[in-house]
C-alpha cells in the first residue's frame, strides 16, 4: 500500500468516526434538561442488585469491562517499570545509608501510618456502600507503607516490602479480576456478570461480585504502587572519582598544556 493511500485510509476513517461522534452527541439528552434517563438506570440497577455506591455499581457491574482495562493499564505500566529498571549485570548496589530523622517528623508518621492503613482497608472493604473502593483504598494503603520510609528510614521500609512478594500479589490481584469475570461464563451467562447472591442492602455482604472486584483491585492497585515506587526509589547515581580517574584527568591536562606550549613556539 502506497504512502498516497494510507493517507486516504485514514482520512476516511477519521471522516467516519467524526460523523458517529457528531450523531451520538446529537441522541444525547439536553444538557441542563430534567432528563436524566442514563442516571436514572444506572441508580435502578445499583438498587436492584442491592448496591448502595452507584458509582461502584457503574464501575464494577454495569462497565466491568472499563474498569478491567483501567486495571490492565496499571499493570501494563508497572510492568514496563519493571523491565525497564531492572537491575544489570555490572551495576552496583550499595545498602543506603541511614539518615537522621526529625523526631516530631517520625513521632507523627509513625502514629498516622497504623490510621492510615485502616482507613485504605476500611475504604477497599466499603466500596460498595460508600464512596471509595479498590483503586483509592489501594493508594491509601501503598502511601501507609512508605510513611514508614519518611518516619525511620529507607532500609526499615525494605524490611516489610519484599518485592518479590509484592510482585506475585499485583499479578494475582490481575488475575483474580478475570477469573471473577470467567465465573459468569461458568454460570451461563456473559463475562463479568454480577452473578452471586445480591445480599441485604447496605451491608459488607451486599452487591454480588462488587466487593470481591473491589478487593481484587484494591490488591493489584496497593501491590502495583509498592513496586512502581520501589524500582524508582532503588535507583540513585552516584559519581565517585578513583585515582586511575584522577590521573586520567592529570594526563589529559599536561597533554593541553603541551599543546598550548608548543603553538605559542609556532607563533614565535
Amino acid at each position: 500500500m502506497s504512502r498516497g493511500l494510507r493517507r486516504w485510509v485514514l482520512a476516511l476513517g477519521l471522516l467516519g468516526t467524526a460523523v458517529l461522534l457528531v450523531l451520538a452527541a446529537r441522541g444525547l439528552p439536553a444538557f441542563g434538561g430534567s432528563a436524566h434517563p442514563y442516571g436514572e438506570r444506572a441508580v435502578h440497577a445499583a438498587l436492584d442488585r442491592h448496591t448502595a455506591n452507584t458509582v461502584a455499581a457503574v464501575t464494577f457491574d454495569q462497565r466491568s469491562f472499563d474498569t478491567l482495562g483501567e486495571e490492565s493499564i496499571l499493570f501494563g505500566a508497572v510492568l514496563g517499570t519493571v523491565v525497564l529498571l531492572r537491575q544489570t549485570r555490572d551495576e552496583n548496589r550499595l545498602p543506603p545509608q541511614p539518615a537522621r530523622v526529625s523526631p516530631p517528623v517520625r513521632r507523627y508518621a509513625l502514629l498516622a501510618l497504623p490510621v492510615t492503613l485502616l482507613v485504605g482497608l476500611y475504604i477497599v472493604a466499603h466500596g460498595q456502600l460508600s464512596p471509595g473502593g479498590g483503586f483509592q483504598g489501594g493508594i491509601v494503603v501503598a502511601t501507609a507503607l512508605h510513611l514508614l520510609y519518611i518516619a525511620v528510614d529507607y532500609r526499615a521500609l525494605e524490611r516489610i516490602r519484599p518485592i518479590g512478594l509484592y510482585e506475585a500479589a499485583d499479578a494475582a490481584g490481575e488475575a483474580a479480576y478475570v477469573l471473577l469475570g470467567a465465573a459468569g461464563l461458568l454460570a451461563g451467562t456473559a463475562f463479568l456478570a454480577n452473578v452471586l447472591p445480591y445480599g441485604t442492602l447496605n451491608t459488607l455482604a451486599s452487591g454480588g461480585t462488587v466487593p470481591l472486584f473491589n478487593a481484587a483491585i484494591g490488591v493489584e492497585v496497593a501491590c502495583g504502587v509498592v513496586v512502581l515506587l520501589a524500582r524508582f526509589l532503588d535507583q540513585a547515581v552516584e559519581i565517585v572519582s578513583t585515582d586511575a580517574d584522577a590521573d586520567a584527568d592529570s594526563d589529559t591536562d599536561a597533554d593541553a598544556r603541551s599543546h598550548d606550549a608548543a603553538g605559542e613556539e609556532a607563533d614565535t
